[in-house]
Order: structure tokens, then sequence, then C-alpha cells
């Protein structure tokens, strides 16, 4: 069901819109979940995912394999892992791409700006959380 008038419900011109996506926005859609441990800590459920980021492959073929990211190749909407590789048939070893979405992030790089990003939206969460409970208490009196 549709709830916002401003974006189209149309698989055409959403399909458009994310492969011709520009880079800062692909940067946003390759998001990966952290762990368990990670959003206990940070109060936030996923971030962009980033190079030296180390993560765990929770989906595919290559499941439970761990490892830290060489490269995000937005352009291919893939991300590079170290270890993971497949041979080619003339004998050269490339790297394979995995979907962010099948990674969760288990160690993250932290620098300024990731840690004001994670101060931003776990601010956010809280105050989401917050209000949800108000509301609850609010409704439960409504009988």
């Amino acid at each position: 069901m549709k709830f916002s008038t401003v974006v189209s419900s149309s698989r055409r011109k959403s399909r458009k819109a994310h492969f011709g996506s520009h880079s800062e926005a692909r940067r946003k859609l390759m998001s990966a979940n952290l762990s368990k441990e990670l959003q206990a800590r940070h109060g936030v459920r996923s971030l962009p995912i980033r190079k030296d980021d180390e993560v765990i492959v929770s989906r595919g073929m290559y499941k439970t394999r761990d490892g830290k990211v060489t490269s995000v190749y937005r352009r291919k909407f893939v991300v590079h892992v170290e270890r993971i590789h497949r041979e080619k048939a003339n004998g050269a070893t490339v790297p394979v791409g995995i979907p962010a979405s099948s990674l969760v992030i288990t160690k993250l790089k932290m620098d300024k700006d990731r840690k004001a990003l994670l101060e931003r939206k776990s601010k956010n969460n809280k105050g989401g959380a917050t209000r949800k409970a108000a509301d609850d208490v609010a409704m439960s009196n409504v009988d």
C-alpha cells in the first residue's frame, strides 16, 4: 500500500532511481547490519559499509566466512572481502563481489565522521523509542 504521495510506487521508476543513483546515494544503499554486540553498544542497527570494516558473510555460498573489507565497489553494488577469491579459467584469482546486505559488520573502522554519524543515529533512535513508549501508554488508556 502506498503511504507517501511524494514517492512513486512504480517498479519502473524505482528501478531507474536505484540503478541510476549517484555515488553518495549508493553509499547509503550499500548499508550492512551491525552485529548484535555492536547494536547493543551503539544503539544503531545498520551503517553504510566502508573499507577496513571487519565483516562476516551471512548469506550465500560464502556464508560464515569472515574478513576485512578490501574495497566497496559502488558502481557494481558489491563489496570485496579479503580471502574471498575465485580462480578464473586462465588461473588468475579475482575477488568475489558480495552484496552489502549479505554482510554483518563485526568491527567498525572508527574516525571522527563515523563517530558523529553513530552519535546522531543513536540519538534519533532513542528519541523514537521514548516517543513510541509514550504513545503505547497513551493508547493503553483508550479502552
